[in-house]
């Protein structure tokens, strides 16, 4: 069964979604193999080319040497029926239809935020990853990133200096590592707190379309999504919008105003990105979202105990949050009506409403008004 699962995984131009639909019609991987091209093209969306290309699988891939070569480095394979399979890619209609693990998945790697950003960042992008990826992880929840230079490297960095699991998620095969500065990086991750991951055959190199394929899985991965510090053209942005369109929780920390820089972290913001300015905002947040509700990670009293100092959760509300919540009831007002009472520019009031929104305490409704949500 895994080395048919390994050979679909392999072919050109199949992918999840139509393995995904051959599955259906036939049941398990090894049968799919076994259908003659005729067969293959009657299910929806294979078409000739997809039919011949499987049928004729032996051309693209050996899952038999694939299977030795996994066994030769150390490196596991998890599957859909895994019981360590990512929860939330049961949501996702494209996850992957396998991983390859170096290191080691655990029950925690199911509470991971993901931190994102630009492989050229600068020396403020750097610092805010660092201080918001120490502060998340050594709440409990894993960092998960792609291993790119910048910001996802200080990501991972930032969690392994913080003795805190993270996850590199790779654009290429394990055995063809991108990019090779970050080697001994990922050798730390895999013998330490974490584990290297990728969805693609050992030995296949990165190419343009592989790296939004790497940014789907930490988007539907992770329950929230970070971005630290991008420029309006980055991958970044594309993560971001993965993730919102699988109903994750998208937070951007601001930079300043004249850096190209922070120009992609100030588009998501005006886009409804949650602004935060330190890592407590998102701790405090996360504590009523549905994806975490009941699901912080339990770690054993030791741990916790030495864990508990190093991060100080605020109460739920922040200043601006309390003065504005007391402004609302059910008789509905504007957003300007609002800024005219408590004091504040009209941006500021527009944030902290969708916080309000977020943590289900207020209420958008037509003309753009807004209302009290009374619990």
């Amino acid at each position: 069964m895994l080395t048919a699962l390994l050979a679909l995984n392999a072919l050109p131009k199949i992918g999840p979604i139509r393995v995904g639909r051959l599955l259906e019609k036939f049941g398990d991987a090894e049968t799919i193999l076994k259908q003659s091209r005729t067969t293959l093209q009657s299910v929806q969306g294979i078409g000739p080319e997809g039919a011949t290309i499987i049928s004729e699988w032996q051309k693209y891939t050996d899952p038999e040497a694939e299977l030795a070569l996994c066994e030769q480095h150390g490196i596991s394979i998890f599957t859909r029926d895994s019981p360590l399979w990512p929860s939330l890619f049961a949501h996702c209609p494209d996850a992957p239809l396998l991983l390859y693990i170096r290191g080691e998945i655990t029950a925690a790697d199911h509470h991971a935020i993901g931190v994102v950003g630009s492989r050229r960042c600068t020396h403020y992008g750097r610092s805010v990853t660092r201080q918001f990826s120490q502060a998340l992880a050594r709440a409990g929840y894993t960092i998960i990133s792609g291993l790119a230079l910048g910001i996802d490297t200080e990501a991972h960095l930032a969690a392994l200096d913080a003795g805190q699991r993270t996850i590199a998620v790779l654009g290429s095969g394990l055995l063809h590592l991108y990019p090779s500065q970050n080697r001994e990086l990922a050798d730390r991750i895999a013998n330490g707190n974490g584990a290297v991951v990728s969805e693609f055959p050992l030995r296949q190199p990165p190419d343009k379309k592989t790296f939004p394929q790497r940014n789907r899985i930490v988007a539907n991965w992770a329950s929230a999504l970070l971005v630290a510090e991008c420029p309006r053209r980055s991958g970044s942005l594309i993560t971001a919008g993965m993730a919102a369109e699988a109903g994750r929780s998208v937070y951007a920390i601001p930079g300043p105003v004249d850096r190209p820089q922070s120009e992609g972290c100030h588009d998501l913001i005006r886009d409804g990105a949650i602004l935060v300015s330190e890592p407590n905002h998102i701790l405090s947040d996360l504590q009523d979202l549905p994806l975490f509700a009941n699901a912080r990670p339990s770690l054993p009293q030791s741990q916790a105990t030495a864990a508990t100092p190093k991060v100080t959760v605020r109460p739920l509300l922040t200043e601006i949050e309390t003065s504005l919540l007391t402004k609302l009831s059910s008789q509905e007002v504007t957003m300007d009506q609002l800024a005219e009472q408590v004091g504040e520019p009209i941006h500021t009031v527009s944030a902290t409403l969708l916080g309000l929104e977020m943590k289900g305490l207020a209420k958008q409704i037509a003309g753009q008004r807004y209302v009290r949500v009374l619990k």
